[in-house]
């Protein structure tokens, strides 16, 4: 199913989630709001190391990122693996794939990086080789 997030449309996969459309798009219009921080669905994950980054993903708060290379020292794993994994994620947001950047910058997203920003700032996260502008004094 396709949904609407920020002016950009997503493709989700519902038959990976146990509930109705309507239900997923709801939740995922309460996140565009504020009004939600993590989604209240159930996920059928893959069986499979896929799987497995997703659920790592999923225990990511709101707000915070991991590096592929922390992903992948949890997993016993490669970073390009999980970055590969995170690629094939067929629940982008409600599975928050957006968590997970590189160590000085975002790295691919396949809602594309600007999308990628933008739910990293829409959720309060720190973006990576970014830093916030210090007032220095003028002589």
């Amino acid at each position: 199913m396709d949904v609407q997030l920020f002016g950009r449309e997503r493709e989700i996969d519902e038959s990976r989630i146990d509930a109705r459309p309507a239900t997923i798009r709801e939740q995922i219009r309460e996140y565009e709001a504020g009004e939600r921080t993590a989604f209240d669905l159930e996920i059928a994950y893959p069986d499979s190391f896929t799987g497995r980054v997703m659920q790592a993903m999923t225990a990511i708060p709101a707000g915070e990122t991991r590096t592929y290379g922390d992903v992948a020292a949890t997993l016993e794993s490669a970073p390009v693996a999980v970055g590969q994994a995170c690629g094939r994620n067929p629940i982008p947001v409600i599975v928050p794939c957006h968590r997970i950047v590189g160590v000085d910058s975002l790295v691919g997203y396949g809602g594309g990086l600007d999308l990628k920003r933008q739910l990293l700032e829409h959720e309060g996260a720190a973006i990576p080789g970014e830093r916030e502008a210090v007032d220095s004094p003028r002589d």
